[in-house]
């Protein structure tokens, strides 16, 4: 699928019923992003693409349509979205604990046309997942969770994952799937850079995976890596791709990893609401409307523009300018965040927008817990 070069393509020809600020997306640019990462995975049947970008069942839709029947989740509503869009294959990539186990048992029985699949990285969680699916007389299937630098979820590979892999195969009431890895750590601009990273970090997971393999016990799956190193891992035929910033695609990713090739596909609107000074405006997109853990600058302003932000607070983003006439009280800006994910929960629908007209909204439906 191709996108026009049309420099203007973001602007809508009429502003006058929308609110400030709201989210945009391009559903013609969200398929050319999905269909190029069919195309770098090499293999649909490989991808398994992590839904917390956009937790919305249209763009689930759109995957379904390409022929990818896999995917990945963070959350318990994530899953059941999944579910209701018909996904074969669920994984829930963040380890339940405490009501979110009953949660995701009770999916289970919700939706019996759906392989759910989650995680464990620890002897305590096993032997309950592994409790109550034998009360339940269900199966559970399970993935071990592997730490190989980014230390923040995932069991070190060595030989205190070996013995809680191999105590994992010896339950009746556990299928075992393999190994889950996610390497969000590596953040190398430069592709050969994040290539050598990546392959050293994994020969960690190679070795654990040999020495389960060598003392009789299978790893049938391996799910591996996000949307820096998904291309890399592409390279290793046995591992499924977990990519998910690629389909709305953010300003973070676009500076970092020019080396892919995905198009912006969500644009906020917002105005000026004040000049508070001769070279300030004041815009309506403060940390409410922006993910905003991250330094200055938190958006790339779209179009000619010399603007710098100065700072940003809970409902107001200040910019400096040099041409402040340039932008009269109630006109609009439209800018791309820098981090699209927790940008998108901060809104209840995505706003569609096709040949510079509003089309509809997608209610993200899928943004609370």
């Amino acid at each position: 699928m191709t996108i026009m070069k049309d420099p203007n393509w973001y602007q809508l020809n009429d502003t006058s019923n929308i609110k400030s600020p709201s989210l945009l997306v391009y559903p013609d640019r969200i398929q050319y992003n999905a269909e190029l990462m069919c195309k770098l995975s090499g293999n649909i049947s490989r991808l398994r693409p992590h839904i917390k970008t956009h937790k919305t069942s249209e763009i689930v839709d759109l995957q379904l349509k390409l022929g990818i029947d896999k995917f990945k989740c963070a959350t318990n509503r994530e899953a059941e979205l999944l579910a209701k869009c018909g996904a074969p294959d669920v994984l829930l990539a963040m380890q339940p604990v405490a009501t979110e186990i009953d949660s995701y048992f009770r999916l289970q029985e919700k939706y019996p046309k759906t392989l759910f699949s989650t995680l464990f990285d620890n002897r305590e969680t096993l032997e309950q997942l592994a409790r109550i699916a034998k009360k339940e007389r269900k199966k559970i299937a399970l993935w071990i969770d592997i730490n190989n630098g980014m230390n923040r979820t995932g069991i070190i590979p060595g030989k205190e994952a070996e013995s809680l892999y191999k105590r994992a195969s010896q339950e009746n009431s556990i299928d075992l799937k393999g190994i889950h890895v996610y390497d969000g750590h590596i953040h190398d601009n430069n592709l050969a850079d994040r290539t050598t990273r990546c392959n050293s970090d994994f020969e960690a997971v190679e070795t654990f995976k040999l020495k389960l393999e060598s003392s009789g016990f299978a790893v049938p799956f391996v799910v591996a890596g996000g949307t820096p190193t998904f291309p890399i891992h592409q390279k290793r035929e046995s591992v499924e791709l977990s990519p998910g910033t690629p389909l709305l695609w953010d300003d973070g990713y676009a500076q970092n990893y020019q080396d892919l090739k995905f198009k912006y596909a969500a644009v906020l609107i917002t105005r000026v609401i004040s000049k508070p000074e001769n070279d300030l405006i004041c815009l309506d997109l403060g940390h409410k409307s922006v993910a905003s853990e991250m330094p200055l600058p938190r958006v790339r302003f779209l179009g000619n523009h010399d603007l710098s932000q100065v700072s940003q607070s809970e409902e107001h983003l200040v910019l400096k300018c040099t041409n402040p006439d340039q932008y009269p009280i109630g006109s609009e800006l439209y800018a791309v965040p820098k981090h699209i994910c927790p940008t998108v929960t901060k809104y209840h629908s995505l706003i569609t927008v096709n040949n510079n007209k509003i089309t509809g909204q997608w209610i993200i439906g899928a943004r609370d817990h």
